[in-house]
């Protein structure tokens, strides 16, 4: 349903670590603007008993039922190019270029 690449987990467990507590990250996606998506990182201190979570080698990810449909077959990265680096979402249902991409 949804994977990350050995960046993204490696920098999932990297961020959570120099947090210091939490149950992992929440992966979502809200609207934005007139007819855009945006996906959304964010913090999970205690999950929500309705989330789905799916467990990784050292890490979890949380994800609330209104957004299972807009995520499946995701693929999150982690990558540097150049100067920049950051998470990248590669989703086979995209279309166009309306979702727009955030990091936590």
């Amino acid at each position: 349903m949804l994977s990350l690449t050995d960046n993204a987990q490696l920098k999932i467990e990297q961020v959570l670590l120099r947090r210091g507590h939490g149950a992992g990250i929440r992966v979502g996606v809200k609207t934005t603007g007139c007819s855009g998506f945006a996906y959304v990182l964010e913090y999970v201190d205690a999950p929500q008993p309705e989330d789905q979570c799916i467990e990784f080698d050292k890490c979890k990810l949380f994800i609330d039922p209104k957004s299972l449909i807009y995520l499946k077959g995701l693929e999150i990265d982690y990558v540097r190019k150049g100067l920049n680096e950051g998470f990248e979402f590669n989703n086979p249902n995209e279309r166009g270029s309306l979702w727009l991409r955030r990091e936590f």
